[in-house]
């Protein structure tokens, strides 16, 4: 099984996002945002490109499946 690696800390805290601000941009709750960044959430297809869009950093680069 492929491992799921989300670099979306990273890119939140460069762009100076908290999780809340985050979440309320793209239309979901703080946990969400939480358990992306600890890998532990699957985002759907709308939901990276919403967060790709705000921080501004291509999907393939938030979201990396490595075999």
């Amino acid at each position: 099984m492929p491992e799921f690696i989300c670099t979306l800390k990273k890119y939140r805290l460069m762009k100076e996002l908290t999780q809340e601000q985050l979440a309320e941009k793209v239309g979901v709750r703080r946990e969400t945002i939480m358990r992306l960044e600890a890998g532990k959430y699957n985002p759907s297809l709308k939901l990276a490109i919403d967060i790709s869009k705000v921080v501004e950093i291509p999907i393939e680069q938030l979201f990396i499946f490595e075999d």
